[in-house]
């Protein structure tokens, strides 16, 4: 079942979000990720939406995928830049119906 990785994320630094940019995109797929939206501003028809924040939606094969890319070598790199790059929410969810 896929599993999704969604990020609420604001730029702190452009430059070094620049390079996390880079990283994290290759290191995303060589764990057979893929974007499915990447930076966009979305649009809040209910609720509240951060101002500035933008939404980057990926899609692994499934969870143990999702949390191998996240607890990579590969990705560790990225992620040591990440803390003054971007300040952000990561989500993980698995694909498919639920309740609700």
């Amino acid at each position: 079942m896929s599993a999704y990785v969604i990020s609420e994320v604001s730029v702190l630094d452009e430059e070094k979000a620049a390079v996390y940019r880079e990283l994290a995109a290759a290191s995303i797929e060589s764990y057979g990720g893929r974007y499915l939206s990447r930076g966009q501003r979305p649009e809040a028809v209910e609720g509240e939406w951060p101002g500035g924040a933008m939404l980057i939606v990926l899609e692994f094969p499934d969870m143990e995928a999702a949390r191998r890319w996240y607890d990579s070598p590969e990705y560790a790199e990225a992620l040591a830049l990440r803390a003054t790059a971007l300040d952000r929410r990561l989500l993980f969810v698995e694909g498919g119906s639920g309740q609700g």
